[in-house]
Formats: C-alpha cells, sequence, structure tokens
C-alpha cells in the first residue's frame, strides 16, 4: 500500500480507532494501529510476533486488530456494490466483452476455503474443510477488473462452494429476479437471443443465467477450449 492510498484510509477510520489523553500515558496512534492491523493482514504473522515489532502485549494488539478492522469495514462496505439496474450491469458486460472477449458476461464467482482459523471449542468438523483444515469460507463475484461486487464472508469450510453460494442473500434475489439482470439480447452474427450470464466452476448449480464449464470427460476441442479459457481464466 502507497503512503497515499495509506492516508486516505487511514482519514477515513481515525474517528472510529482514535483514542482519548488520560493522566496516565498517552494512546497509541491511529496511524500506528492501522500499520500494525494492515502487516498482521498481509504477512499472517501471529500476535506474538508482532509483539517483538511493536512492543506491545499480544492481548492488547488483538483487540487492536478486531477492533481496526471492524472500522475498515465499515469505512469501506460501500465501495462494494452489487449494480442496482440494467444500466450498470450491462457497464460489467461491456467490459468483460472489451477485456476478455466474453459477451454477455456479469462477473465471476469463487469460494475461498483457505481463511483459515483455529478451531473453535466444541464444533467437531463443523469447520473442517476438503484440504484438512478449518476455516470459514469466502465467497466472491468479481467484475472484469478483479473488483468485487458481491462477498459473503462466515459460511463454515465444510460446505462446498455451491453448497455457500445457495445460501448467500445474492442467491436469494438471484433466484427471485430481484438483480435487475437485463433480458435476453442479440449478438453479432447469432439468429437467438442469448442471455446474461454469471461464470463459475462446475459446483455451482448450472442456470439460464448462471454458466458453467462443460463436464470433464468426452469433450470436443471447442468445448475443452471453452471449459478452461472462458471459465476458468476469468475466475482466477
Amino acid at each position: 500500500m502507497d503512503h497515499t492510498t495509506f492516508s486516505k484510509l487511514l482519514k477515513m477510520i481515525t474517528p472510529m480507532i482514535e483514542k482519548q489523553n488520560t493522566c496516565m500515558r498517552e494512546p497509541i496512534s491511529s496511524a500506528q494501529r492501522l500499520s500494525w492491523t494492515l502487516r498482521y493482514l498481509a504477512t499472517g504473522v501471529n500476535f506474538k510476533e508482532l509483539k517483538f515489532i511493536t512492543a506491545i502485549a499480544p492481548q492488547t494488539i488483538g483487540k487492536i486488530i478486531i477492533e481496526t478492522c471492524k472500522a475498515i469495514t465499515t469505512a469501506l462496505k460501500d465501495n462494494i456494490k452489487i449494480p442496482a439496474s440494467e444500466k450498470e450491469w450491462k457497464i460489467i458486460s461491456d467490459e468483460f466483452e472489451s477485456k476478455w472477449n466474453f459477451n454477455h458476461c456479469l462477473g465471476a464467482i469463487d469460494g475461498k476455503h483457505n481463511l483459515e482459523i483455529i478451531k473453535p471449542q466444541q464444533s467437531g468438523s463443523y469447520f473442517f474443510n476438503y484440504k484438512h483444515t478449518f476455516s470459514i469460507v469466502l465467497m466472491a463475484i468479481a467484475n472484469a477488473n478483479y473488483e468485487f461486487i458481491m462477498v459473503d464472508i462466515g459460511a463454515n469450510g465444510r460446505v462446498s462452494d455451491g453448497g455457500v453460494f445457495s445460501n448467500t442473500l445474492f442467491y436469494k434475489y438471484f433466484q427471485e429476479k430481484k438483480l435487475k439482470i437485463p433480458e435476453s439480447d442479440y449478438l453479432p452474427g447469432i439468429s437467438d437471443k442469448l442471455p446474461y450470464v454469471f461464470v463459475a466452476d462446475d459446483v455451482f448449480p448450472l442456470s439460464n443465467n448462471l454458466m458453467k464449464p462443460y463436464p470433464h470427460r468426452n469433450l470436443s476441442k471447442k468445448k475443452n477450449v471453452y471449459s478452461i479459457i472462458d471459465c476458468r481464466e476469468l475466475e482466477e
């Protein structure tokens, strides 16, 4: 993160994390709180390791990081915005067409199971995932510029990506046709109208507005190229 971005973020969250001076001692500055939090998020070091960098007790560091993360979430949550009209969806579609050569695409969907956690007490295998670690799941939809337009975090790691997606508020609106997705339209050289779609991998449910790769068996060359390039590269 460059200095300009850091300063901008600091200005946004300072009212939420700034502490008052007391007669006993001066508080830890907002800049230090943000710096330590970003270091923790970027490197994955634990609180004990941060103790040697900050000269602050691990318990205090933990409280600072949790508080600062909540402030960052509050300050930036409006930057992740699902399009509210057909016009906004078509802007995303046009970017996928120009940057990825994929027409009528509205977003790439995928989940990440690598948000590892310490196993909560008395949770059994509730958070145990297929990678043999304990985790929560990040489910997201990205536009053509790798920017999130939807994020859902917190499902337990044992649930598949398709299961996590089907339990999101986004999917509820998707099923109830409340997302204002554009109606099917013609493409140059195509005689039939084609729907606008999200792309995902093969664990997600195929539907009129959700496209997934062909099954990985007995594929023709064209189908194999479609599965490898058009879907998977967009998700990555």
